[in-house]
């Protein structure tokens, strides 16, 4: 069994353990409180409880079940307050076991859908980005699509003597400009000749495995036509490698304005370095690509310590049926995930399907 298949069946059988452990009582109870802790962010009491939950127990029976679900590590009893809040086992088991999630309304998928019309794979991950966070007002983050690292199609067009721009159409259907310097000035039938080399035999394969080939294959050339096809591939392999980040990041602003997060401005200083540093965070993005469907991270479930209060709300995407990216949510762990996880889900179906349409 692989490792990911053997992790989601240790989650089956915690989960099965901890339904055996909470009756049907401790389950309602469990969800009011954390439900209504979501809400409005203040400790939950015994009183409070007995409204929420609709079932007809004394405030000292309540107080019982409270004082279990303490000793299992589902809530915990803040030092200030008589009252209760979630822990993130608490919250996992919410999430795993009693989360009924709330399909988007067609007016929010339209706004998803308009947002993701463009016809640029960078515009429209950085746009994907941009709704995530505006939606949800918490972090949108996007890892980009793995890039083919070669070209579709490639022409040049004489600026002056002897300055080409290069035009380059990525694998991914992406238009990348290249200015390039030459050595003596070539007319335009030899730049279509050059393309047409290019195209006929190279389009395709990756920049990698082109300089193999033409290494032995330009020495059947002129001299001259062998430097400006190597100057273009040179050109080519850093347009495509330049034409976009790792991972998208929009709305971090947005968690400066959380209650539970700006109250830790050390905790918060260590959030934002994990932005501006993003290979740490690429890393739990990548991992999270494997897996199928949404995955939620619930504090120190991630294994970074900048996210000890966050949850991460992640999906992969796909174009033509094979997964290229991630897109996903960064908020606190106090947060409506019943909202959370349709947005980042239907965002990921309607990113593969622009993407695979292009």
């Amino acid at each position: 069994m692989s490792a990911g298949g053997a992790g989601f069946l240790c989650k089956i059988v915690r989960m099965a353990n901890e339904t055996q452990q909470l009756n049907e009582r401790a389950q309602l109870l469990l969800k009011a409180l954390v439900e209504r802790y979501i809400a409005d962010g203040q400790p939950v009491g015994s009183r409070a409880l007995s409204k929420l939950s609709g079932l007809d127990l004394s405030p000292a029976s309540i107080r019982n079940v409270m004082a279990d679900l303490e000793d299992m590590g589902f809530i915990a009893s803040p030092h200030t307050s008589a009252g209760r809040i979630p822990t993130a086992r608490g919250y996992r088991f919410f999430v795993d076991t009693l989360l009924t999630v709330k399909p988007l309304d067609r007016i929010e998928i339209n706004q998803l859908e308009g947002q993701l019309q463009v016809d640029n794979t960078q515009k429209l991950v950085t746009s994907a980005s941009h709704v995530l966070s505006e939606l949800t007002r918490f972090a949108g983050v996007v890892v980009t699509p793995r890039r083919s690292a070669g070209f579709r199609h490639i022409e040049f067009l004489k600026l002056a003597e002897k300055r080409l721009l290069l035009i380059l159409v990525t694998a991914e259907g992406d238009v990348q400009n290249r200015i390039i310097q030459t050595e003596k000035s070539y007319s335009p039938s030899e730049l279509v000749e050059a393309a047409n080399i290019l195209n006929q035999n190279y389009a395709g394969c990756s920049f990698e495995d082109i300089r193999r080939r033409v290494q032995a294959e330009l020495k059947q050339l002129r001299e001259d036509m062998g430097q400006l096809m190597t100057a273009a591939l040179a050109a080519g392999d850093q347009a495509v490698s330049e034409s976009s980040e790792d991972v998208v990041i929009s709305g971090e602003v947005n968690l400066l304005g959380i209650d539970d997060l700006s109250s830790n401005m050390n905790k918060l200083r260590d959030l934002f370095n994990l932005f501006e540093h993003r290979t740490t965070l690429l890393q739990l993005l990548d991992h999270s690509s494997r897996a199928q469907g949404v995955q939620i991270f619930i504090g120190g479930e991630a294994g970074l310590q900048p996210l000890d209060e966050c949850s991460v709300v992640t999906a992969p995407y796909e174009v033509d049926g094979k997964v290229v990216g991630t897109v996903g949510v960064i908020g606190p762990t106090r947060m409506a995930y019943e909202r959370v996880i349709p947005i980042v889900d239907i965002t990921a179906k309607l990113l593969s399907s622009a993407l695979t349409q292009r």
